[in-house]
């Protein structure tokens, strides 16, 4: 079986998918904003992600959620719980980590079952 590779880079790629499961992570690309404001962004992000394998919010397995302050959290919930329509949220694991960019206050890695080649 093959992997497919979406925009490699010497260091990572866009997405990467392999047996139909789609793999990639979103940072928020404004972050001049609050927690809520770069949730938004980044499931908005992950949407045009999943679009370009076939994909969508209702595909989703799991995402592992990296947050710079559990006191934050709330505003990720509120927003999360609205993205989806009920019974259709992945498994989630939420972890508290310093980030790459100190100005991220989250950064997200999602698996989600895609349909055939990516276009």
């Amino acid at each position: 079986m093959s992997i497919t590779r979406i925009n490699p880079g010497q260091r990572w790629s866009d997405i990467t998918v392999f047996n139909g499961i789609a793999h990639f992570v979103e940072v928020p690309e404004c972050i001049e904003t609050d927690m809520e404001s770069q949730t938004r962004a980044v499931l908005a992000q992950a949407e045009a992600s999943l679009a370009k394998v076939g994909s969508d919010k209702g595909r989703l397995l799991s995402v592992t959620i990296y947050v710079t302050d559990f006191a934050e959290v709330p505003a990720l919930n509120a927003v999360w719980d609205a993205w989806f329509a009920p019974g259709t949220a992945p498994s989630r694991a939420c972890v508290k980590v310093a980030l790459a960019d100190p100005a991220w206050k989250l950064e997200m890695a999602f698996v989600a079952a895609a349909e055939g080649r990516p276009g």
